[in-house]
């Protein structure tokens, strides 16, 4: 299982970064995990965009999904499509109100926003509690605590787990999502303060917390905010869990 960052800034794509973004690849499996401001792009400049085979979106703020949008101008109007060789409708897992969501965003005014409906491009399917299979992975969906409803992944391949924490401030649900996991990947927007409001993001601190509880093999830390200094997340993650790391746009990790 491979994971390939396209992007990494928290809540704004910074410079010269665009917002979340990832692939997790296996057995030529390509599954996108997030696609915000900027990640088209950089998608571009490492697979054809065609050649995804599913997206997961783990919430709906701009900084993970708003390149859907552009996504899906380039599955409807690109002017040589590779139908039928791969799939018209690219399955997109997301919470249950990404259909109208989604298309609210697409649509450019009131008039058209009535009538919009992205079904045409992707086959919608709400993430769930259960465990599900997207290709070759097993996924597992946690809710975690975010302003909007948003999920944590556990990803399972060949006997190796992917846990990404999404966006979500502490909570048990991460310690269950995040379990002796080969890999997390864990947000960590900002340094460790008391005066950071509850239930929207980790610190570095935390999530060093999360890795060292959880026993996890590696740390990996994104989402960190432009305005954020990533070094001082960084040693606050360390003094909790050695050997963590903060990801870098086009870094290429095996699980």
């Amino acid at each position: 299982m491979r994971l390939t960052i396209l992007g990494c800034s928290g809540s704004i794509p910074g410079p010269n970064t665009a917002a979340s973004g990832y692939l997790v690849e296996a057995e030529g499996f390509l599954l996108g995990l997030e696609l915000g401001n900027g990640t088209l792009a950089q998608l571009q400049a490492v697979a054809d965009p065609f050649d995804l085979d599913a997206l997961v979106l783990t919430h709906l703020h701009p900084d993970h999904c708003a390149d859907v949008s552009a996504l899906t101008v380039l599955r409807r109007y690109h002017p040589a499509p590779p139908y039928p060789a791969r799939p018209r409708l690219l399955p997109l897992y997301a919470p249950h109100d990404a259909p109208l969501r989604l298309a609210n965003a697409y649509a450019p005014n009131e008039t058209e926003r009535a009538t919009t409906d992205l079904t045409d491009v992707y086959a919608f399917r709400p993430l769930r509690p259960e465990p599900f299979r997207i290709g070759p992975f097993e996924v597992v969906a946690v809710e975690v605590d975010h302003p909007t409803p948003a999920y944590g992944l556990r990803i399972s391949y060949g006997g190796r787990i992917l846990a990404f924490t999404g966006d979500t401030g502490p909570c048990a649900a991460l310690n269950e999502l995040a379990d002796g996991v080969d890999l997390l990947l864990a947000e960590a927007s900002w340094t460790d303060s008391a005066e950071r409001p509850a239930g929207v993001h980790l610190s570095g601190k935390q999530a060093g917390e999360l890795a060292r509880d959880a026993a996890v093999g590696r740390l990996l830390l994104t989402h960190i905010a432009p305005w954020t200094d990533a070094g001082a997340v960084l040693a606050e993650a360390s003094v909790e869990f050695p050997g963590a790391e903060v990801v870098k746009q086009g870094a290429v990790y095996d699980v």
